[in-house]
């Protein structure tokens, strides 16, 4: 279950809450934090809700539930021990389309109650949806010692300057810089130091000497394989600050989520053959936006300096005098190498390791074959799918062993991690064996041949069982053709 995040304005308002006891309670005390006029039905109450109802914060009815009390409320909350009361009240309330909670029954609601770090005016509420509420609550506890109190004092801050601010800064980019300097500079500092006077007056001063035009500038994100979890801080931190985000076709939806939510998203992604956005329309597409006084992401997957152009592009911003920094990833041969359980060196297999591209026939006409076929090495070969019957070909004519092991790994890092495990003489129609796709990663020498044992990650490996000469690798178009590997094989080799 998806749920909608929402913060209710009660004050005023309406609510009913089913229950005398200690449960229903705390949500009474929730609810008259947020001003609701609260109407508590049950047959008795708790002390402390009886001395509510006496002192008039609460209305009290102690007589049997009727439905058409709901006509008159915004919210039901049901906090009983009688599930047949709870399915009756909660049927009633979808009913007329109030939303209600049914305490410690996510299927009867309609809402649910967070856990809640309060620092007011700001208000972190954390959800599991009904499915872990222990987990929301060690969270809860967990914000709590992170945030500091002196939050809400500088969201009220941040709230008496704001027409002011709009006014001064009337572009995006210059209201948001001035919004990182209230937040991150020495008017948070003061007020963590309890002196407000002080944090007004350096506020002031801020909002009266920062330029108002806020300067363009790109940031080079190594966005890894998949994985948002493989992340830095740094690239976090980059994607919150985007207003806009350049994206790789590869960039995982996981990563894309993190970055700000209304920052412009704009796919960029080149994939053989078929060249959605030209490496000078990339270029032009920087220069616009910076030059426009954005913050731009250029969001790469993997590494933005290993076969990601990102020495171009960087090329590009220094000619044009627009202003850029790189933050590195984790490239696609160390992390799906890792997921895979490959060690890319190991004292007894391998001393070296070898990045190459292998995306087009062109590129491998410039490889150094006899350097590569050499043994003891291991050789991480990007964007290779569809030339691996080459690639397979060339190097069992320079010398590699056709046993050399492999570990073929499309989609590494990701749920849907697949990995299939061979000789070099079964790489080709292994792969189709198999329906490989991309993306994948393919990792060849001895050090492959530890996936089977070492994998830890996904499922356990596949195996390539067809043996291949040197044919080439077409990745099959449509979900029959995955069905059917075999058939698909039998074709290629007809044809």
């Amino acid at each position: 279950m998806k749920l909608y995040p929402l913060f209710a304005d009660l004050s005023q308002r309406a609510v009913l809450v089913l229950g005398g006891g200690a449960v229903a309670e705390r949500k009474v005390a929730a609810l008259l934090a947020a001003q609701a006029l609260v109407t508590v039905n049950a047959p008795a109450l708790s002390p402390r809700l009886r001395r509510w109802a006496d002192q008039g914060l609460i209305a009290y009815r102690p007589q049997a539930f009727q439905p058409d009390w709901l006509d008159a409320v915004w919210l039901l909350v049901a906090a009983t021990s009688d599930q047949a009361m709870n399915r009756e009240v909660a049927a009633a309330a979808m009913r007329r389309r109030i939303f209600a909670n049914v305490v410690d029954d996510a299927a009867l609601s309609s809402f649910h109650v967070p856990a809640v770090v309060d620092r007011s005016p700001l208000t972190i509420a954390i959800s599991s949806g009904g499915a872990a509420p222990m987990l929301a609550r060690l969270l809860r506890e967990r914000l709590e010692t992170a945030l500091d109190e002196s939050l809400g004092a500088l969201a009220t801050l941040a709230a008496k300057l704001r027409k002011r601010i709009r006014l001064r800064f009337p572009e995006m980019a210059g209201r948001r810089g001035f919004y990182e300097h209230l937040f991150a500079g020495p008017v948070a500092t003061l007020l963590r130091q309890g002196r407000p006077n002080a944090a007004w007056a350096a506020a002031e001063q801020a909002l009266a000497s920062m330029p108002i035009a806020g300067s363009g500038s790109v940031v080079l994100v190594g966005a890894g394989p998949g994985d948002p979890g493989l992340l830095t801080l740094r690239a976090l931190r980059a994607l919150n600050e985007a207003d806009v985000v350049l994206h790789d076709r590869l960039v995982s939806a996981g990563v894309l989520e993190l970055a700000r939510r209304d920052a412009q998203r704009i796919e960029v992604g080149k994939q053989a053959g078929h060249h959605h956005t030209t490496q000078d329309g990339i270029h032009a597409l920087l220069l616009a936006h910076a030059r426009a006084g954005k913050r731009v992401v250029r969001l790469k997957g993997g590494d933005s300096f290993v076969f990601g152009r990102g020495g171009e592009e960087l090329e590009c911003l220094r000619r044009h005098g627009i202003a850029y920094e790189v933050v590195p990833g984790i490239t696609a041969a160390v992390a799906c190498a890792a997921y895979a359980g490959v060690p890319l060196t190991h004292r007894e297999h391998a001393q070296s390791v070898r990045f190459v591209t292998a995306h087009c026939r062109s590129s491998l006409d410039t490889l150094d074959w006899a350097a590569l076929a050499q043994e003891r090495q291991t050789l991480a070969v990007y964007m290779g799918v569809a030339e691996l019957g080459t690639l397979q070909a060339r190097l069992i004519a320079h010398g590699r062993a056709a046993t050399t092991p492999f570990a073929l790994i499309e989609n590494g890092t990701r749920a849907e991690q697949r990995v299939v495990t061979g000789t070099l003489a079964k790489l080709a129609d292994g792969a189709l064996e198999h329906a490989v796709c991309s993306p994948a990663l393919l990792i060849l020498g001895e050090v492959a041949a530890l996936a089977s044992s070492l994998a830890w990650f996904g499922e356990p490996p596949l195996t390539a069982t067809v043996e291949s000469a040197s044919a080439p690798l077409a990745c099959r178009p449509s979900n029959d053709a995955v069905k059917a590997p075999r058939t698909l094989l039998a074709a290629i080799h007809q044809a």
